[in-house]
């Protein structure tokens, strides 16, 4: 089956663009030979154990330095001072592009520990962050609850200090790396100010007493995902991430960081399965003549590939822009809506050109279909990426 190997792939639009140095493009290129020699052929489809598996993967992108990359600070293993957004998108669009979970453990590395990143201290960043670059500890960010999922001002989970700890209590649900992390940063109200100002952060230990893995969650496109519930759960008082009540600007600039890098993720699996269309509709014949060769096919790529290069200008933009440290709350959500909103359309139409083997388990466009549909909802739906934009453009 043609569409189902890695091959090389289009040339990106973006590199032709001022948006990267030579720093960027090298990246790209290195990131694309270890992806050949460690990913390759390799089953694209999850295996039976999906938490072994996803395990693997940091620990591969560990040992090949790419997870320094998701981190700040040389001193804590990171690659910069700072972290660069258009490094963080290349690497998830390549990623992606080769396998849905390695992007996926890449990922949740950053935003995992992007609050540390950001706002921990010399001490929590020292105990934390090297072992998030070098692979030795699985990260998460344990922020949604159920009944306030992108209404983060309403969550109910507390924090209660009780002398030089804070007890912890509620639940948190669709949290990435839930189960396997070895620690969690974790969002709960700890005073009675109103909405976001009485919210917290803190860095919780997977194994600290009173955390319990109430519930893990299959999804259409295996990742390890859990509900977490705290009973009485103690955390010292120099756990805290930022200062109390700052817990919403913490989860807020986290995911301004990482919410380009969804966009980016989106890239690479709508590229994979234009990559693969292009292929399969030169090889496959019916009626006398490659599929290529009608029309109307033709017309489904030229729309798939302007669609692509609409998306990586917005995604490329936005992170060009916020290196450059500009504001970019605006910006990021309209890369992100685009990106996860033309992804999906071209994966359906990969879909439809593969014909009855795009719905075929195995094929590389059918797992592409399942693997683009969350992104259209985590880290902000498109219908609140709306409302960021359309409020950020009604108050300026």
């Amino acid at each position: 089956m043609p569409s189902s190997k890695p091959r090389a792939q289009s040339h990106p639009p973006e590199f032709d663009l001022p948006f990267f140095d030579d720093g960027h493009r090298h990246l790209k290129q290195m990131l694309h030979a270890w992806c050949l020699d460690n990913i390759g052929e390799r089953k694209t489809e999850h295996s039976e154990d999906v938490d072994a598996e996803c395990g693997h993967w940091v620990k591969a992108l560990g040992r090949g330095d790419w997870l320094r990359f998701a981190v700040a600070g040389l001193e804590y293993g990171g690659d910069q001072s700072v972290i660069d957004t258009r490094s963080i998108c290349l690497l998830r669009e390549e990623l992606a592009w080769h396998h849905g979970l390695v992007d996926f453990a890449f990922a949740m590395q950053g935003l995992g520990s992007g609050a540390i990143s950001l706002f921990g201290s010399d001490e929590q960043k020292e105990l934390y962050l090297p072992r998030v670059a070098d692979g030795s500890a699985v990260a998460a960010f344990a922020l949604s609850e159920r009944h306030s999922g992108s209404d983060v001002a309403a969550m109910s989970c507390t924090a209660t200090l009780e002398g030089d700890h804070y007890v912890i209590n509620g639940e948190k649900t669709w949290i990435s790396n839930g189960g396997i992390a070895n620690f969690y940063v974790v969002f709960a109200r700890t005073n009675d100010a109103p909405g976001s100002r009485g919210i917290s952060a803190f860095i919780v230990d997977a194994k600290t007493p009173g955390l319990d893995i109430s519930e893990r969650i299959e999804v259409i496109a295996p990742h390890p995902l859990a509900s977490l519930r705290f009973v009485n759960m103690r955390v010292p008082v120099a756990h805290m991430l930022g200062d109390s009540g700052q817990g919403f600007k913490v989860a807020m600039a986290t995911l301004d960081v990482f919410r380009t890098s969804v966009a980016a993720a989106a890239l690479g699996f709508a590229r994979r399965a234009l990559d693969a269309s292009i292929s399969w509709v030169r090889t496959r014949h019916m009626f006398g003549q490659a599929l290529g060769e009608f029309q109307i096919t033709q017309t489904k790529i030229a729309e798939m590939a302007t669609l692509l290069d609409a998306a990586t200008l917005l995604t490329y933009r936005a992170a060009w822009m916020r290196d450059q440290g500009q504001r970019i709350t605006r910006e990021a959500a309209m890369a992100k809506m685009t990106a996860t909103e033309n992804a999906q359309k071209i994966i359906d139409m990969a879909v439809q050109l593969h014909g009855g083997m795009g719905v075929k388990k195995g094929c590389i466009v059918e797992s592409l279909y399942r693997e683009i549909r969350a992104l259209r909802i985590y880290e902000g739906a498109t219908e609140v990426q709306q409302l960021i934009i359309g409020r950020d453009l009604l108050k300026s």
